[in-house]
Formats: structure tokens, C-alpha cells, sequence
């Protein structure tokens, strides 16, 4: 049953297509029912195929259908009893829901293991709904007679297609990035079938020939078959993502106020349903320009917090090495600190006083140094010190480093006292400067020198 679901759609498909064939006139169980079950099983065929597929496209693609199949049912109900304004609209609106929908599936379809990113959706809605919108704007005249009155219907009749070429044009560039790859064919496929069928609709209403229950109408269906079934062939193994160019998300958002513009200089040049997702683009941009200020932000904040130490507010060790790789060129010296008598005062007082000696000692060295010198916690009781100056001015840097610890620190009423051991190396331009700190250090603290140079 498990395989077999994938069959049901393509089956209900060719039997509805008889069916035409010989009976030519409509029939509610025909062109109600029939055809409506048929993509109520695509969807089911999307939902049941294997779950290698990544979930977002499982689901994205499954509401596509979902929204295209309400459209359906409505219009195909309308057929036979009568039907609201307000459904009609709901019908169309539910039509221009599945592609924005199916621009956040195609390459997601193709590829599995990605999170699901607000900035992804928002772009597919704002890419969909703006650039459809405005080429809808400027070819509405031009396509539709005089004649042709209802503007609705002329908007959505035109938005279709120029929805159809963008997911199109999306497909195309997976079928080329993916090489050919058989589930990306079949995506083009049932893309370049649905749209036909809506081409085909939108010349058959600009010469007002167009009949409900046509066999021609099973393209639509044909092309969702398609597409369903394409969930159940083997994903790429490229990782190669389909993105949709940031130049069309900037000229959606950019050509929007241009229409509000042009909208209030000459009222009627536009209709109300251009004016509708002019203004949800323009919104939707907002949004967008939101979310990335947040998310380069808290980028930003992750910067910080991974190149610094949580306890003691100090760069760490990674930010240390990294100033390592440009202090090469510049005269000074690094300078590697290791406390003495520091694992006592954590056994005998515990790792809270610990901590407070650690913040404490980050401090006095803080104070101590010049300005311009890198103090950073290395880890445990370990400190690092990139200084500049000459030999003797780095030298005293260090002294004054041990200086800082010769009186005790006051924690709770209690006097504790530590030292430290502090390994000079001064710059001479060879690439081995923490090495020859960390040596300076070990014997520092073997020998009780205090601070040694190598």
C-alpha cells in the first residue's frame, strides 16, 4: 500500500481523461468529484513518500496543492450551483497561494538537510508577489481587451502566467545545477505542463472560448501528478543551493513605492487588485530588512561571545591567536602568565572564591598595562599578553604584571594571596613567539624566577 499510493493519482488521472473522451458533457461526478479527488491524492502521494525528502518541501509542496486544490473545488462548484463574490475571490486568492509556496519547495525538493530560514520564505513570498505584480501592472492592458471588463479576473488571469514563468525559471536553474537529475526533470515537467495549461486558459478567455470541463483543464492536473510523483524518485546528491538573486528581491521592493507613486500622480492608472500586493510587497520588504538587521546583529554578538571569555569579559585564547598572526610585523612581545598557589585557594575555599580571584586578578592586570595591549584568559589560571615596545618596555610591562599581585586579595573577609610566573618572548619576527613564551613560563615557574625571558 506503501508504494502503490504513489500510483492512485496518475490512475484516477488517465481514468478522468477517458472519461472526457467519451462523455463530453459535464458531469458533477465527473468534474466535481473525480477531478477534485485527484489532487486531494497528489497530495497524499507527497505526504507518503520516503523520508529521505527534507520536511519543509514535503510540506510546502503538499499546502501548494492544498491551496491550488481549494481554488479548484470552489470554481469547479460555481460550475454547477451558484457562487458568492466573496468565494470566487477566495478562489482566485487561493490560486495565487500555491506559487509562492512552490518557490520555497523546488529547491528544497532537490536538497535535504538545510534549516528552514524566515529570510527563504519571506523572499519566495516577496519575489512571487512583487514581480508577478508589477509585470501583471504593466502588460494588463495590453493583453486584455477593451471589452474585457472584470478587472479581477484580468489580474488573476495574467497573474498566473507570469507566476508560472518565475517558478519556471526557478526550475530551469535546478535542472542545471543538478545536472539533468531525474527529480529535477520531472519538477520542470510538471511546472512546464501546469503553466501551458494556464497560457492555454489565458488565450482561450482573451478570445472568450473558454468552456468549463474541457479535457484541456487535466493539464493543470497533469502537471501536480507530475510533481507529486517526483517526491518519490532518489534526491541529488549535490549541495549546490537554488537561491533566488537578492536583484529580484530589490527590484520587487524597489518598483513597489514607484507604483504607489504613480497610483496617487494619476488615480485609476491601476486597479485596486494591483494596488493590494503593491502595498503587502512593499510590507513584506520591511519585514524582511527587519529580520536581517536582527540576525547581522546577534551575528555580530556571536562574533564576540566566541572570541571571548565568559567568566572574566577577556578576549580568550582564539582571539589571541588570532592577533598572534598580525602581531608578527609590529615591535613588542607576548607575555604568558600562570598563577602559583591558585589549585589551593580553589580546593581549600572552593571554585566560587575561584572565580571571584580569577575576575579580580583580570582587573589588577587590566590596570596595569599600557594602552593598545591585548590582555586575554587562556583558559584555567592561564593569562596571554600581547604588548608593543621595545625589549626593556615589555620587559617592565611584565614586571609591572607581577607587581600587581605582591598584596593580597580581600574575598568574603578572608586575605588570600597568589603569584604568578610570566614568560617574555620579544618579537625577533620568527613564527615560533608562543612556543618561546610558554618555554620562558614552564621555567619561570620550576625555577620561582618570577618573570623570564627567552
Amino acid at each position: 500500500m506503501y508504494r502503490t499510493i504513489r500510483l492512485i493519482p496518475a490512475a484516477l488521472l488517465l481514468l478522468h481523461i477517458l472519461l472526457k473522451i467519451f462523455i463530453r458533457d459535464n458531469s458533477l461526478a465527473i468534474d466535481l468529484f473525480l477531478y477534485n479527488a485527484i489532487w486531494v491524492c497528489a497530495i497524499a502521494a507527497v505526504t507518503q513518500a520516503p523520508l529521505s525528502n527534507d520536511p519543509v518541501a514535503v510540506a510546502t509542496t503538499s499546502l501548494a496543492i492544498g491551496f491550488w486544490g481549494i481554488g479548484s473545488t470552489l470554481n469547479s462548484y460555481g460550475d454547477f450551483y451558484s457562487l458568492s463574490t466573496t468565494s470566487e475571490f477566495i478562489a482566485q486568492l487561493s490560486y495565487a497561494l500555491f506559487y509562492p509556496l512552490l518557490l520555497v519547495a523546488i529547491p528544497r525538493a532537490l536538497t535535504r538537510g538545510r534549516r528552514l530560514n524566515p529570510i527563504e520564505i519571506l523572499d519566495s513570498i516577496i519575489f512571487g508577489l512583487g514581480i508577478s505584480s508589477i509585470a501583471t501592472a504593466l502588460f494588463l492592458a495590453k493583453v486584455f481587451p477593451e471589452s474585457f471588463s472584470d478587472l479581477r479576473n484580468q489580474f488573476f488571469s495574467l497573474l498566473f502566467p507570469i507566476s508560472d514563468l518565475l517558478l519556471l525559471t526557478i526550475a530551469a536553474i535546478a535542472v542545471i545545477t543538478h545536472r539533468l537529475q531525474v527529480r529535477a526533470l520531472m519538477l520542470f515537467a510538471g511546472i512546464l505542463i501546469f503553466s501551458a495549461s494556464d497560457l492555454f486558459y489565458l488565450w482561450l478567455s482573451v478570445n472568450q472560448s473558454y468552456t468549463f470541463g474541457q479535457i484541456t483543464d487535466d493539464g493543470w492536473l497533469v502537471g501536480i501528478v507530475i510533481i507529486a510523483t517526483s517526491f518519490w524518485r532518489a534526491q541529488s546528491t549535490s549541495s549546490s543551493e537554488i537561491n533566488i538573486h537578492p536583484v529580484f528581491i530589490a527590484l520587487s521592493i524597489f518598483i513597489s513605492p514607484t507604483l504607489l507613486a504613480l497610483m496617487a500622480l494619476r488615480p485609476g492608472i491601476f486597479s485596486i487588485y494591483i494596488l493590494i500586493p503593491t502595498i503587502a510587497t512593499l510590507f513584506l520588504g520591511f519585514i524582511r530588512m527587519t529580520i536581517v538587521i536582527r540576525q547581522a546583529r546577534n551575528l555580530g554578538e556571536e562574533k564576540v561571545l566566541a572570541r571571548t571569555d565568559e567568566l572574566t569579559g577577556l578576549p580568550n585564547r582564539r582571539r589571541l591567536v588570532a592577533e598572534l598572526e598580525t602581531f608578527s610585523q609590529a615591535e613588542g612581545a607576548l607575555l604568558l602568565l600562570d598563577l602559583n598557589e591558585f589549585k589551593p585557594v580553589n580546593d581549600q575555599h572552593g571554585h566560587e572564591v575561584g572565580d571571584l580571584i580569577l575576575q579580580q586578578v583580570a582587573q589588577r592586570f587590566s590596570r596595569s598595562l599600557p594602552t593598545g595591549a591585548v590582555l586575554a584568559r587562556l583558559g584555567g589560571d592561564e593569562f596571554g599578553v600581547l604588548v608593543t615596545g621595545n625589549y626593556e618596555t615589555t620587559l617592565e610591562a611584565a614586571f609591572a604584571l607581577q607587581a600587581t599581585l605582591s598584596y593580597p586579595f580581600v574575598i568574603r573577609g578572608k586575605s588570600i594571596m597568589i603569584g604568578v610566573s610570566i614568560g617574555h618572548a620579544h618579537n625577533d619576527g620568527e613564527s615560533n613567539l608562543l612556543e618561546r613564551a610558554d618555554a620562558a613560563m614552564y621555567e619561570a615557574k620550576r625555577t620561582g624566577a618570577g618573570v623570564l625571558s627567552s
